[in-house]
């Protein structure tokens, strides 16, 4: 499961080789009240098919009739404003007072999408950088910025994993959270020196180590866009891992298990590791928010729910069960 970002391109790369035309829409600047942040994607090609989505569905719309109206033709980008005032803002589904600018590039040879593709199959940061004058491109490596700026002349945008994921063991459940991370935006690493399940462990854009987790965590160096997440119920192998992570920069760390086992997992790294109160509080487990989850993919979506709140700076407050009456 590829993110968003590189599933759209792929999409506009594989138009252009059958032969079509196609423009990719980008928003660089909101006002108010917006359908979707500032670097979200549209694709329309020549005979109007959509991916992606800037917004409800009626800026796609409009964007298709410039695309027929020959947007195509023109051979450099453009910038276009929608909800400038009241009535175009309702006109496109807008809440008032809601604006969206978005940058508007034809795909030409110059647009170097290829290889940009290439580099982010590997996993790179690139940093992409558009002369609006020329519809040129450049590309260079990219840091962990995930900032979009929009000058007179140039759209510089990011592009690749600017999160990382580190989770400790190759079971079934780290199959289904690795795929969904991928999907969110996540460099994923899977770590487990286990042969029994390393052996059968492989999917496309995430890394497999087989050190033992607490070497792997010490040199993948967390830092604040990073997450580890201990999934062996092991303790020889979640305990070092966590160790490690909880005294790094970490945004997140997380440990499945049930609430005995995680009392217990915080008195093991207390007494034989010496870890702190403040230290241990870092610690989510049993991980994932409470929905109620039982299967292995409906564990994954509540795992990753939880990483999302934190990643976003929102605290989730613990569900209320509700009886269904037939």
């Amino acid at each position: 499961m590829d993110n968003i970002d590189l599933s759209l391109l792929r999409q506009v790369q594989q138009w252009v080789d059958s032969g079509h035309r196609a423009v990719l829409g980008t928003i660089v600047r909101t006002w108010g009240s917006a359908p979707r942040p500032p670097g979200s994607c549209v694709a329309i090609r020549d005979d109007g098919l959509v991916a992606g989505s800037v917004s409800g569905g009626c800026i796609e719309d409009d964007l298709v009739d410039k695309a027929r109206a020959g947007v195509l033709d023109a051979g450099k980008p453009q910038v276009i404003r929608y909800g400038i005032d009241a009535e175009t803002a309702g006109r496109f589904g807008l809440p008032c007072g809601g604006l969206i600018e978005l940058v508007l590039e034809p795909v030409l040879p110059h647009t170097h999408l290829p290889l940009l593709l290439e580099r982010l199959e590997r996993g790179e940061r690139v940093q992409r950088t558009l002369t609006l004058a020329t519809g040129k491109v450049q590309l260079q490596p990219g840091d962990s910025s995930d900032a979009l700026l929009l000058t007179e002349s140039t759209l510089t945008t990011h592009h690749g994993p600017q999160w990382r994921l580190m989770l400790i063991g190759a079971g079934q459940l780290a199959r289904y959270v690795a795929e969904m991370a991928v999907a969110l935006g996540y460099a994923v690493t899977v770590c487990d020196p286990r042969e029994e399940y390393a052996d059968g462990f492989s999917l496309p854009g995430v890394q497999l180590l087989r050190g033992m987790p607490d070497d792997v965590v010490q040199a993948w160096k967390p830092d604040g866009h990073s997450a580890v997440i201990a999934l062996t119920h092991d303790p020889k192998l979640d305990d070092l891992a966590l160790m490690e992570a909880l005294i790094s920069d970490a945004f997140y760390v997380g440990a499945i298990g049930s609430r005995l086992n995680q009392s217990k997992r915080k008195a093991r790294l207390a007494e034989h590791f010496g870890m702190t109160a403040e230290q241990l509080a870092r610690l989510h487990g049993p991980v994932g928010l409470k929905n109620g989850a039982r299967t292995p993919p409906e564990i994954a979506v509540s795992i990753l729910a939880e990483l999302t709140a934190v990643r976003y700076g929102f605290e989730v407050p613990a569900p209320v069960p509700v009886s269904h009456s037939l």
